[in-house]
């Protein structure tokens, strides 16, 4: 049976910017913090990494940072999804050249494609490349969704290593879980689901809190991995609100604001992406004070 690329909290970590260009020296701060702080792995280039928005030099740049910051410390997984199947298999194999442990493969979105093409794209990814390949259930971003049968299909192929899973479909995520235990670990793609997505047996998450909390989800997962299921799951419910304010408005505009709050980095986002209203920030502002976060001001 194949390693996991992780267990527990992964960061899906912004890509923060300073005048539209990536701000390399926060960003190795802010890495360096999540490693310091126990994360148990890196998601760059996600879609809270603004990956949409990078052309494709600034993404390849934005992952071989990444790998050559983190210094083997955690996996570093890169997003490297696309709705071209040409394109995804450029950034897959670009991102394994610049030493990514692990791919995250988004469904393609717009032109979108059946459940067998999923089945194509996916098999074709992973025939290409040497590294293990999340698949990521993204429906709210892309109109695209992973059938249970479909994570069944792709289960045995030796690349294919789990699916992130963020429909928010609980009752779809069992079925999933059903169908392909023992053969594709699952990780929840919602940071709302952590602890339900464990109990269906879930490894842990692909998490936007994690980028202001690390150690805290970090340690929800380990507890509930632990048996401490109770303690996890007053974790999560005291999370809650920060959560919810964090989704207030489109990720990640939400956690850039934290983020730059924290004093770890400018809010910039880039267009279409536009910064949060005075009103949206300050009530952010409370629940991260409410939740223990530390702010620069």
């Amino acid at each position: 049976m194949r390693e996991p690329v992780f267990r527990g909290a992964a960061t899906a970590l912004i890509t923060p910017f300073k005048d539209r260009a990536v701000d390399y020296d926060a960003f190795g701060k802010i890495i360096d913090w999540q490693i310091e702080s126990g994360i148990d792995a890196l998601v760059v280039c996600g879609t809270s990494g603004e990956a949409s928005t990078l052309v494709d030099e600034e993404h390849i740049a934005t992952i071989a940072y990444a790998v050559e910051r983190t210094a083997g410390r955690v996996p570093v997984i890169a997003g490297t999804g696309s709705n071209d199947t040409p394109h995804a298999l450029k950034l897959c194999t670009a991102a394994c050249e610049a030493g990514a442990d692990a791919l995250l493969v988004v469904t393609p979105y717009y032109n979108k494609t059946s459940q067998a093409g999923l089945i194509r794209l996916y098999t074709e990814i992973a025939d290409a490349v040497e590294r293990p390949l999340i698949l990521y259930n993204v429906p709210s971003r892309t109109g695209m969704n992973i059938a249970p049968a479909t994570c069944a299909a792709l289960a045995d192929h030796p690349n294919i290593a789990g699916i992130k899973e963020a429909s928010g479909n609980i009752s779809q995520i069992s079925e999933t879980a059903s169908l392909i235990r023992g053969r594709m670990d699952l990780y929840s793609g919602n940071d709302d689901q952590i602890t339900p997505i464990m109990a269906l047996g879930g490894l842990g998450v692909i998490s936007v809190l994690s980028n202001v909390l690390p150690a805290e989800t970090a340690r929800m997962c380990r507890l509930f991995a632990e048996g401490e299921v109770a303690e996890a799951a007053r974790m999560q419910l005291e999370l809650m609100p920060l959560i919810k304010a964090l989704f207030s408005d489109v990720n990640p505009i939400p956690v850039k604001e934290a983020m730059a709050m924290m004093g770890w980095c400018a809010s910039e986002v880039r267009e279409p992406l536009v910064n949060m209203e005075t009103g949206a920030r300050e009530r952010l502002r409370q629940c991260l004070l409410d939740a223990g976060v530390e702010l620069a001001e």
